[in-house]
């Protein structure tokens, strides 16, 4: 047997316990991991709590991404004994996700553990830290350098956000951080970032086209917040946007995008093809300071992923949290 976080419906509201399972009751996949740290993001919070439709189809594992070590496997690019992780691919929303003590997954969702890097460091990554890593790589392709002018990073606080500046900050970049706490000021400082900017700043009603603050942004939030910003990128900028926290919609014009060339470039984590995946997690092997799993990140037990899951929907959460299935 083995404990699992389980979420079922009850009365169209989703309830959420700590079980134990049998191994039987896995769905199917052709290897078998047994897990040791998952690790909570924005999206298995609404799970968790139920604030998102995130999960159609009960009971559920959430957990959307995990570490650990191979125990079964059918796939020959896999033994036992493989160290292997997992990021997206719709695991801990249709397909039992890592808050367990054990999966069972598809071999092509899974990546060999980055070489120097540790298993509770890959989780204080995860997928916040594996889309931060594709976001500094769109502004790359954009042809974004450290001497075009500071880079802003909204949600600075979350676990996007901080692994971002800290990313742009070993690269050389000027990183202005936007946050809606201001308490955490110092931490993103230690993180590497020069400014500090408040959120409010952002919520204004956006103008056609705004005065040119900066070179790029890695944004999010989406919504009011990103119209506000796009209208302050500087010709030729980029915005990378890979979140919707402050919603779905852009309220913006083209104005930006035709007399700015201004370009905005979707990121995608969840499906991120396994070339691309594995070139991100080599670069944040690289660059990620040991200082940053000291600064950022906290670790803790499926039964408190419930109380946690409430705490990262409400905004309540800085850096990354760490889930250890065998406390």
């Amino acid at each position: 047997m083995f404990k699992a976080l389980l979420l079922n419906q009850q009365d169209k509201k989703t309830t959420a316990s700590v079980e134990m399972l049998q191994p039987e009751q896995l769905p199917e996949g052709d290897v078998r991991i047994q897990v040791t740290y998952s690790s909570l993001n924005y999206k298995d919070g609404l799970a968790i709590t139920g604030t998102g439709k995130i999960i159609r189809q009960f009971p559920m594992v959430p957990g959307i991404d995990l570490v650990g070590s191979v125990i079964e496997s059918a796939d020959a690019r896999y033994q036992v004994g493989d160290k292997v992780v997992l990021t997206g691919w719709g695991v801990g929303e249709n397909h039992w996700g890592g808050m367990s003590q054990q999966a069972q997954v598809k071999g092509d969702w899974l990546v060999k553990l980055p070489q120097g890097m540790d298993e509770k460091q890959t989780m204080a990554i995860g997928t916040a830290g594996l889309t931060a890593m594709l976001c500094v790589m769109a502004l790359q392709d954009g042809g974004i350098t450290p001497d075009m002018g500071p880079i802003l990073v909204t949600g600075a606080s979350g676990g996007v956000g901080s692994v971002s500046v800290a990313l742009l900050s070993k690269l050389g970049y000027k990183v202005a951080a936007v946050t809606g706490r201001p308490e955490n000021g110092p931490l993103l400082e230690e993180l590497g970032a020069s400014e500090v900017v408040s959120r409010d700043t952002l919520l204004e009603p956006a103008r056609p086209l705004d005065k040119q603050l900066w070179a790029g942004a890695i944004d999010t939030a989406g919504d009011q917040i990103l119209a506000k910003l796009l209208t302050q990128i500087n010709y030729g900028g980029t915005v990378a946007a890979c979140g919707l926290a402050g919603g779905f919609g852009l309220p913006t014009t083209v104005m930006p995008f035709i007399l700015r060339n201004v370009r905005l470039q979707g990121v995608d984590s969840v499906y991120c093809p396994k070339d691309r995946r594995e070139a991100a997690w080599k670069q944040l092997t690289e660059l990620l300071p040991e200082s940053f799993y000291q600064q950022a990140c906290e670790e803790i037990s499926l039964e408190q992923a419930i109380e946690f899951a409430d705490k990262i929907v409400k905004g309540q959460v800085t850096g990354r949290v760490v889930v250890n299935p065998n406390l």
